[in-house]
């Protein structure tokens, strides 16, 4: 069965930072591109960042651009986003997400192109 488990999230005052988790399971996860998104109250499922299979390339949103940082671990099947300098606008339920393209060259930042969902993670920032 696979399975994404997300943690880390919490609240934390403007400025602060955290660092989320995604540990996969089921599927050899370091074949698959994987993602993060988000979803505040009221508004659809964003795009947030994503990472090739190889860990070598890393996609992010322009609002978390030089903010948020993707990275993954191969020995522990782990995805995580290191989120810095957060906003009250980053408030959401984050969600780590895997790609449905085994070894995709093309990495994906809609969510109709990732097949396996966490149940998310809920970032609350203060200001």
């Amino acid at each position: 069965q696979v399975q994404l488990v997300e943690s880390g999230g919490g609240l934390v005052q403007a400025g602060g930072s955290l660092r989320l988790s995604c540990a996969a399971s089921g599927r050899t996860f370091s074949n698959y591109p994987m993602g993060w998104f988000r979803q505040a109250p009221g508004k659809e499922r964003e795009f947030v960042a994503a990472i090739s299979w190889g860990g070598t390339r890393t996609f992010y949103a322009d609002s978390v651009k030089g903010r948020f940082v993707i990275s993954r671990d191969y020995a522990k099947n782990t995805v995580y986003l290191q989120m810095n300098s957060l906003k009250p606008e980053d408030t959401a339920v984050y969600y780590c997400a895997a790609d449905r393209g085994y070894r995709a060259i093309v990495v994906h930042t809609t969510t109709t192109e990732y097949d396996y969902w966490g149940q998310g993670t809920q970032v609350t920032v203060s200001s």
